[in-house]
């Protein structure tokens, strides 16, 4: 196993409910360790920016809306195999789908307000750090 960087969102639905300590702390529960951290709103560019690669999707427009209504707070975790530690610990997609003592099972609205997003690889994991934080914010 190896130590690397992955990128997680808290999500408009999760800051308005004032849940983002409950979360942080389940995902430094799971051995991830927080490296960088910041609360932003983002504008309609930067989402669409973010979210480019579903731009053809029927659901990106909503979820462009959805990413820009409320702060986020973007993190860079850090630890052993992280891409996949953070996905284990968000769980599926849909909460309903979710495994018990996720962070979606125990905080999401439905599927669309799923209180949290990750990278889905290291590679993009990779590109989406680089899109959020300048080297110098990751300070480990």
């Amino acid at each position: 196993m190896a130590t690397e960087r992955t990128l997680s969102i808290i999500k408009p639905d999760a800051t308005a409910r004032n849940i983002t300590g409950k979360i942080v702390d389940k995902l430094e529960s799971a051995g991830l360790r927080v490296v960088a951290q910041k609360r932003v709103k983002w504008s309609q560019a930067d989402a669409e920016a973010f979210y480019a690669v579903h731009k053809e999707r029927p659901f990106f427009n909503d979820l462009v809306a959805f990413m820009t209504s409320g702060p986020i707070v973007l993190q860079v975790l850090e630890g052993e195999d992280a891409v996949a530690k953070n996905r284990e610990v968000m769980g599926a997609t849909n909460p309903a789908d979710a495994a018990e003592g996720t962070i979606r099972k125990a905080f999401a609205e439905n599927i669309e307000r799923n209180s949290v997003h990750g990278s889905d690889s290291s590679e993009n994991a990779e590109k989406e750090i680089a899109m959020c934080f300048k080297a110098d914010e990751i300070v480990g």
